[in-house]
């Protein structure tokens, strides 16, 4: 806390704590609302100024993210302020208006998915993702929160074991041909105005990089399960997506491969 006021103090305004993120991050809001800081402690500066560098190269491409407003670093740790994307997370919605406001967050996604990468410096390839759930399983930092309840008394070697049974294949899907990914597509990371329910812009886009589309895809529709209050309502929004992506015959394994990776990466 204190190394956050003393990151913060050059702002001359003052800041409330609104939460801490998954990766342990603290994050501020300005008191007018305009703009958030994140906080980095020292061993996660080189990640939040991956953050930074994402929104950098972002601006001006025609996706709706946050605006650099400043960056700090010092010996205790690094503070990243943004501007504040109008809106509501998608996390806060009920399982109607989060229907409703679906399809414009396709389309925000799949406006991400199209823009050129011939010149993005940043990769979230498999073969990238894999070694770092090797590195998390290897220190034993798997968080179990993260993993759906029929894994979480499975030892993670186990878990890590499945995952590369079916690299070889998700290697050669990827390979087709790879979009520029959010990386962590999940409903607090998509900003819908509380009215339209039109969806406002993407934040948290630290893992933004060049990998195949069935990442986003994936957490998209399993972070917004606990969202339907019917499964009508979830076969629904699942035909919308892809719909929108124009995804003809959507691939489950592969996108339950993704599922299985992706909280062996967090850690």
């Amino acid at each position: 806390m204190d190394s956050a006021k003393a990151l913060l103090a050059h702002t001359r305004t003052n800041w409330t704590r609104v939460n801490e993120g998954e990766s342990g991050d603290l994050v501020y809001r300005r008191e007018d609302g305009s703009a958030y800081a994140k906080i980095a402690s020292p061993a996660r500066l080189a990640e939040l100024a991956g953050e930074r560098d994402r929104l950098l190269w972002l601006q001006g491409r025609g996706i709706y993210v946050p605006e650099l407003i400043d960056w700090r670093e010092a010996e205790n740790g690094a503070c990243l302020i943004m501007s504040a994307i109008p809106g509501v997370p998608a996390v806060e919605l009920d399982g109607d208006a989060l229907l409703k406001a679906w399809g414009s967050m396709a389309r925000q996604l799949r406006s991400l998915h199209e823009l050129p990468v011939g010149d993005c410096p940043f990769d979230r390839s498999l073969s990238i993702m894999f070694a770092q759930a090797v590195d998390v399983v290897a220190r034993d930092a798997l968080n179990p929160d993260f993993l759906p309840p029929e894994d979480r008394l499975k030892p993670a070697v186990d878990l890590l074991d499945r995952v590369e049974r079916d690299l070889p294949v998700r290697l050669a899907q990827e390979a087709v041909g790879k979009v520029l990914c959010h990386g962590d597509a999940c409903m607090p990371n998509f900003m819908v105005d509380p009215h339209s329910l039109q969806c406002t812009g993407l934040i948290d886009l630290g893992r933004v990089g060049k990998a195949d589309r069935y990442v986003d895809l994936a957490l998209m529709i399993a972070n917004a399960r606990e969202s339907w209050a019917t499964a009508q309502q979830a076969d629904r929004a699942f035909s919308i997506l892809f719909e929108e992506l124009e995804i003809a015959e959507p691939d489950r394994e592969r996108l339950a491969f993704y599922l299985r990776l992706d909280p062996l990466t967090w850690g």
